[in-house]
């Protein structure tokens, strides 16, 4: 998703502009001075309450999760036109979602080269979102549509379609379920056959909720989630919603003005090797975590 896209702005503002502006242009036709009063104070609440999410703060406490930086083990080329969405791995091949309307794909990607071995292209009035791969078919979300894809991971064709509310941003799976994302403090289960919701938790940090979750992958027992607008992935229990552990990934690019934010986690389970990436990035990295 773009990092200021209005479809990822707070509900709440968004429900206030709509509806304040239409009182405005009400109010305009009777007292023109009033009304630019009233628009003046909106847009300065908007301005206020729209700037980028706050990044957690990693305190030191008695009951704080594990902090963790990282070691570069290796770095792979990426294509720095692709706004990273969700990311997976499986022998030697990266499976890719991108957004942005008119942009968003789903691909292929031979992970030592970077190359785009093959690329389907979503209708251009939707945005792509969250990726995971299960049980032989391949599950693509889309940001606020509220369709996801189902496709067979060879041929990339179309095997079905399924529907959720209110927006798609992460996924990924535990070996029996889906588990998706919307951009809250939830973390939402799915049936990988039907579709339907299982259950859902909420993720804290010593109780506080822990919004913006987004790029999600399921590692040994832990969901990692990016954090949006933010160089931190949370380690989650999938079975309290608590924080376990926050990965640190500040300084992980340096010296790239043009890529976007860090979204991407793959994971190769057989190996016990981690990928990140982001959006617009030239480079994947594999990492070490570090305790610190």
């Amino acid at each position: 998703m773009p990092d200021q896209d209005t479809s990822q702005m707070d509900p709440h503002i968004r429900d206030i502009l709509g509806v304040s502006l239409h009182a405005i242009r009400h109010l305009a036709t009777r007292n023109t001075g009033l009304a630019f009063l009233v628009l003046f104070g909106i847009l300065a609440v908007a301005a206020c309450a729209s700037q980028a999410p706050p990044t957690p703060e990693l305190t030191e406490t008695p009951t704080s999760p594990i902090h963790y930086g990282f070691q570069v083990v290796n770095t792979y080329p990426h294509d720095q036109d692709a706004f990273t969405q969700g990311l997976v791995y499986q022998e030697g091949l990266l499976y890719e979602s991108t957004g942005l309307r008119g942009h968003s794909t789903l691909r292929e990607v031979d992970l030592a080269t970077g190359d785009v071995i093959q690329s389907r292209a979503l209708d251009s009035e939707l945005f792509g979102e969250g990726v995971t791969l299960f049980d032989g078919r391949i599950f693509q979300l889309t940001l606020t549509s509220g369709i996801g894809f189902i496709y067979d991971p060879d041929t990339f064709s179309k095997l079905g379609e399924f529907s959720y509310t209110p927006e798609g941003w992460g996924l990924t799976h535990d070996g029996r379920q889906l588990i998706m994302s919307d951009g809250s403090a939830e973390l939402r289960f799915l049936d990988a056959e039907t579709l339907e919701g299982t259950g859902r938790i909420e993720v804290t940090d010593r109780g506080q909720p822990v919004r913006w979750l987004n790029e999600l992958e399921y590692v040994e027992g832990e969901i990692y989630a990016n954090i949006w607008q933010s160089d931190l992935i949370a380690r989650i229990s999938p079975e309290s919603g608590e924080v376990l552990g926050w990965i640190d990934l500040s300084d992980l690019l340096t010296g790239e003005d043009q890529a976007g934010i860090l979204n991407g986690i793959a994971y190769d389970s057989r190996t016990g090797r981690l990928f990140v990436t982001g959006k617009n990035w030239p480079k994947l990295f594999e990492i070490a975590l570090v305790e610190e």
